[in-house]
């Protein structure tokens, strides 16, 4: 079973360059410690504060190993203070999803019915 964590992010609109440098560098620290990154995501039209962050694991044992991971990675340290030392952040929640299978990447054909 495939479990992803989704993050909310409440950001300073103001700071939408600086969000998306700081998941930027996730795209390289989340792999090396053991997440699968489905994405980060900045609103593009509507609200303007809202981004989020889906990271996949197949067990929640497997998220709480990179959790360790992650506290001894200098990369996502330095990362962590950057947002922090930007104020970019003013709020996230987690929450953990799992697939409902069939559902998931679902592609459209040219008839409207499911590929």
């Amino acid at each position: 079973m495939t479990i992803t964590c989704f993050i909310r992010y409440e950001i300073d609109p103001f700071q939408r360059e600086a969000f998306a440098e700081y998941a930027a560098r996730w795209g390289r620290i989340i792999p090396r410690c053991g997440g699968d990154l489905v994405g980060y995501f900045l609103p593009h039209e509507g609200t303007n504060n809202v981004a989020w962050g889906l990271i996949a694991f197949d067990t929640l044992a497997a998220y709480e190993a990179y959790r360790s991971r992650r506290k001894s990675d200098a990369e996502c340290c330095s990362n962590f203070a950057f947002a922090q030392s930007k104020r970019l952040i003013q709020s996230e929640e987690r929450t953990f999803l799992e697939i409902v299978e069939g559902t998931f990447r679902v592609a459209a054909s040219k008839n409207g019915d499911p590929v």
